[in-house]
């Protein structure tokens, strides 16, 4: 195979993988998207014409660069050195995954099978990604059915590790009918018959035709369309029966679109809550039960030693008092720190202590109870660096886009806001990617999720659309509903179906009122959380460990 076939080939499972991907894309071509990528590593040539041998990594490099530049390019109106990083980075880790398949499959299958070792891996890395200090799971593969959310309902089970799983063995099949199909092309074949014509003084033979090459290929066929379709049957179905639970609730939320780059750091605190109470209250009735505004509502520096006696706080109190409504609102807040050598810990610059700085969310009412959940899940680089010792020189670089420069301290807990009958999962911004994270509020009581966040940063790219639409996989895999407050779009509320119910128009200024369902009751994939990707994580480790022993046994 020539190297410009190779190179085309890796180009074109890029191109198919991100023209699948949410918001615009044609999601069916997921599952064909991964066959390009998958042929090249089965049909590797030990050496090529040149005597080099095939180097999988970089051509696997060279699909998941294409596919990491196509769908998270908005990065850039961010921060454009991190999202050359990020997008390295993650086709990077993305192509050493692919590569840990080839090796195993090779050392252990001599590439004769183990093609479910491509599931095993990707689930590892996946789990990896959504739990180590460089995560980044925002393309891990089940994602891809946030823009049709009607062919996965089944993720109250499974959650998005078994759409990764779905979208990989469709491939591998696709694979294996392609290539059953072009091994048996139709060709005559000759059967030598003993002795010699006595005349010609020739061999003679009988030729037989082999069935037509679709033939044998029909049963793989017809497997791979049963494992695409039979999942989306099924999930219309579960779709069409399903009915939302428990009593509603009236919830506002606020879009008070103020521009993060010419606004956010120039208005004063007081105008920025101003205009998150303008839009809000003529929204309010007497049977709302919540407003919810976007992170980093509230500008003051507030410590929290003294949250009580800050200007914003007391606005906050005092239009609850009014409205008689509890306010969920994202802030800044910064904290003494009880250990100098923890990573987020900062020193003030003229004491010898150090303190915290966190991404909060507020739980407000007229009372002088106030709820504080600290965000746990940080954005890499942007809000944290990693606190590996060899980046400790560096972990001031990041740069939280709520405002504050430097590492955050995270939260290690889920908070509940305990408002009685009603318990909210306070998620802010990028929270709400972590299946499995989000399944821990559930475990603690929450039967109603707020997100709280700020979009504005990325522009009106397909950044915050794809995140929005995160949020309906979340709906699904708790069966809660969800409001969501964005600083500009997209705000809206989800149901338990994961349903838009309604939502908001980018960079307008605007509130939006609707009412939820409050269901108590728990998922398997609520109870259970990410058990898929922790057992595939398990034998994928046992089949890597027993690769490398092999290969080690015949080197000796």
């Amino acid at each position: 195979m020539k190297n410009i076939t190779k190179i085309s080939l890796a180009l074109l499972s890029g191109l198919l993988i991100a023209a699948s991907w949410p918001t615009h894309g044609f999601t069916a071509l997921i599952f064909i998207a991964f066959v390009p990528l998958i042929f090249l590593q089965d049909n590797r040539q030990q050496t090529t014409d040149n005597g080099h041998r095939d180097n999988i990594f970089w051509l696997s490099f060279l699909t998941f660069l294409v596919w990491n530049s196509l769908t998270t390019w908005w990065v850039w109106n961010s921060t454009p050195t991190g999202s050359i990083a990020m997008i390295l980075l993650n086709s990077t880790f993305m192509a050493t995954t692919f590569w840990l398949y080839h090796f195993t499959r090779t050392k252990v299958f001599h590439n004769k099978g183990g093609f479910f070792l491509l599931i095993l891996f990707f689930l590892a890395f996946e789990y990896l990604h959504l739990n180590w200090q460089l995560n980044w799971p925002w393309l891990n593969i089940g994602n891809v059915f946030s823009h049709k959310h009607t062919w996965v309902q089944w993720y109250e089970f499974t959650g998005t590790a078994g759409g990764t799983i779905w979208v990989l063995l469709a491939n591998i099949l696709a694979y294996k009918c392609l290539q059953t199909t072009v091994n048996r092309q139709q060709i005559l074949v000759p059967e030598p018959v003993e002795g010699k014509d006595q005349n010609l003084g020739t061999s003679t033979s009988s030729v037989t035709e082999n069935p037509h090459p679709l033939n044998s290929s029909i049963p793989q066929l017809l497997l791979f369309l049963a494992v695409v379709f039979i999942p989306i049957v099924v999930s219309k179905i579960m779709y069409h029966t399903y009915e939302e639970k428990g009593e509603t609730v009236e919830v506002v939320v606020a879009q008070p679109n103020i521009d993060p780059y010419k606004e956010e750091f120039r208005l004063s605190a007081a105008e920025i809550l101003n205009r998150n109470f303008g839009v809000a209250e003529p929204l309010i009735t007497e049977n709302t039960r919540f407003v919810v505004s976007p992170e980093s509502s509230i500008h003051e520096s507030i410590w929290l030693e003294k949250i009580k006696f800050y200007r914003s706080i007391n606005e906050s109190k005092l239009f609850c008092r009014n409205n008689n409504v509890s306010y969920i609102v994202g802030a800044s807040t910064l904290g003494m720190a009880s250990d100098k050598n923890d990573f987020a810990a900062r020193k003030f610059y003229d004491a010898d202590e150090y303190y915290y700085s966190y991404n909060t969310a507020l739980s407000i009412n007229d009372t002088s109870d106030i709820q504080i959940h600290q965000k746990s899940k940080l954005t890499p680089g942007v809000e944290m660096m990693p606190s590996w010792w060899f980046m400790r020189p560096i972990k001031n670089l990041a740069i939280d886009l709520g405002g504050t420069v430097g590492t955050l301290k995270s939260e290690d807990k889920t908070t509940v806001f305990d408002h009685g009958r009603y318990q909210v999962a306070p998620l802010i911004c990028y929270e709400s990617v972590f299946g499995g994270y989000v399944t821990e509020f559930v475990k603690n009581g929450a039967n109603i999720i707020f997100v709280i966040t700020n979009d504005g940063w990325w522009g009106d790219t397909p950044g915050h659309r794809q995140h929005f639409e995160m949020s309906k996989l979340r709906a699904i895999e708790n069966r809660r509903g969800i409001a969501r407050s964005a600083n500009t779009g997209i705000s809206g509320f989800i149901n338990q179906r994961g349903d838009v119910v309604e939502c908001s128009n980018y960079w307008e200024p605007t509130a939006l009122r609707s009412t939820l369902n409050v269901n108590d009751d728990m998922t398997f994939y609520s109870r259970h959380g990410d058990y898929l990707y922790r057992a595939a994580t398990f034998v994928a480790c046992l089949v890597l460990c027993f690769s490398f022993v092999t290969s080690i046994l015949r080197k000796k």
